[in-house]
């Protein structure tokens, strides 16, 4: 049979894309070389947060009587059998409901198999080796490459024998180590550091760039630093790991700190120093389709490959690594690839999260960036202890950021460091998106108690000084 859509991955971009092709009307089948729902379901987002949402869990309460007068609690030790299984039980529901069902639902094939493209008669078509039937041709009019990304270790001496964590191997774990050393201080091991250590794990953080967070604005680092420290973890930054060896008691790793030697000692390494696409074994030479330098498949605009009839989509194009914007790539190759559209994205408002706590959440330019660019900038800092609901909570860890065109107070980015950050940044989205001045961003509508009220009041910092404003005060 021949195909409208060929799906290479079941992750979120290749379902997107599958569901709004049924949806018109057209023939789809889907090849899945391991678990179906990709890596957010099954090994990223949902286990991940939801073991960060029990680590916070065990951590307020801690914490509780220090933060809230009168209120005792405690935490006792952590089942971390049962804290597994029920990740993984929340995994398996979302995974039948979210990405196996809904391919029963709207009618397509999954086909269970390794796929990799090659020529015949001119054009291109997939060979898959499947489990029960051997090796099995699919011929579509448009094929899709959602095939994501998987975790990347920097060349180490040592590292690849000695072996290691990743942050999909270490949410397998059955028991807990004694320590840990997490080497990579952006997104994702922040949030792994955090979440060990919440869980009673003396945690080590190694970053070979000057701060943690390096891609967020440099007062969001300060922050996190200092709630890292409070919470006991461990931070070496600037420092450049040069060895890795292994024993039967753990890991030694041997680094260089500002020119000194350090050895730093660990029952367990956790590398999450970021993720490359997934592109090995597909014989996209074979097809005319070209890779760029880390392996991504390089698409145009419209997310076509150098091949007409061959597109990407998702983590796999090496654009942002959101399954956000893997689904919006998926449903966007539908449209070009079946309607002929000529969809485009825009990434200026594309914001992002990091689930720590405080979360750390971004949209638009850096102050950086807009001086970078060549454009006049005016910067203002809100400290969460001038945010009422930050007051209210008793922990004002954290800041709001806007940064601005100076002259016309156009809205060019927002950043923070709060609890409900994502919240926050999903409304500074909007106002970017709407191309807001800060001038009207401080004159819209915020509910008094709410960490969003925060953008409000970092806007009303370019007129007006807000340690001098009553309790909702406009």
């Amino acid at each position: 049979m021949r195909y409208d859509l060929a799906v290479i991955g079941s992750g979120g971009a290749a379902f997107a894309a599958a569901i709004a092709a049924r949806r018109r009307g057209r023939t789809v089948i889907m090849i899945e070389r391991g678990t179906v729902g990709g890596t957010c379901v099954n090994t990223g987002c949902v286990p991940s947060k939801a073991l960060l949402a029990a680590a916070e869990a065990r951590h307020v309460a801690a914490v509780g009587p220090a933060q809230f007068p009168g209120v005792t609690t405690s935490a006792d030790g952590v089942d971390a059998a049962a804290l597994l299984a029920g990740k993984d039980d929340l995994v398996t529901t979302l995974r039948a409901e979210k990405y196996v069902d809904l391919a029963v639902e709207y009618g397509w094939q999954v086909l269970p198999g390794t796929a990799h493209f090659v020529a015949h008669c001119g054009s291109p078509l997939l060979e898959v080796d499947t489990p029960g039937e051997g090796t099995v041709r699919v011929e579509a009019e448009h094929y899709l490459i959602a095939t994501g990304s998987t975790p990347w270790a920097p060349p180490i001496e040592g590292l690849a024998e000695a072996g290691y964590l990743t942050s999909t191997t270490a949410m397998e774990l059955d028991s807990l180590p004694g320590s840990m050393i997490v080497l990579g201080g952006n997104a994702i091991g922040l949030e792994q550091a955090q979440l060990f250590a919440r869980l009673g794990v003396q945690v080590r953080m190694v970053e070979v760039l000057d701060r943690l967070a390096p891609l967020e604005e440099p007062e969001i680092s300060e922050v996190i630093e200092q709630v890292f420290a409070d919470e006991g973890i461990a931070v070496h930054t600037a420092t450049t790991v040069t060895g890795v060896r292994r024993d039967e008691t753990g890991y030694t790793l041997t680094a260089t700190r500002c020119g000194q030697p350090l050895d730093l000692r660990g029952e367990q390494l956790l590398v999450a120093t970021g993720r490359r696409p997934t592109t090995a074994g597909l014989n996209l030479d074979s097809v005319g389709v070209k890779t760029g330098p880390r392996g991504e498949v390089v698409v145009d605009e419209y997310l076509r490959t150098t091949h007409p009839h061959i597109w990407a989509a998702g983590d796999v194009t090496g654009h942002p690594q959101y399954v956000y914007v893997a689904a919006a790539h998926g449903t966007l190759v539908a449209a070009n690839a079946l309607d002929g559209a000529t969809r485009t994205l825009d990434y200026t408002a594309l914001p992002r999260v990091t689930f720590t706590t405080p979360a750390i959440a971004s949209v638009g330019m850096t102050d950086a960036q807009v001086v970078a660019a060549g454009i006049r900038c005016d910067c203002r800092t809100l400290p969460l202890a001038y945010v009422p609901r930050a007051l209210v909570n008793r922990d004002t860890h954290g800041l709001i950021k806007i940064v601005a065109e100076a002259g016309t107070g156009t809205l060019l980015g927002v950043h923070t460091i709060a609890e409900g950050a994502g919240d926050i940044i999903t409304a500074a989205g909007y106002a970017l998106a709407a191309g807001l001045t800060v001038d009207q961003l401080a004159h819209t509508w915020a509910p008094y108690l709410t960490m969003a009220e925060g953008l409000k009041l970092a806007a009303q910092t370019y007129t007006s000084d807000v340690t001098k404003l009553s309790c909702c005060a406009a």
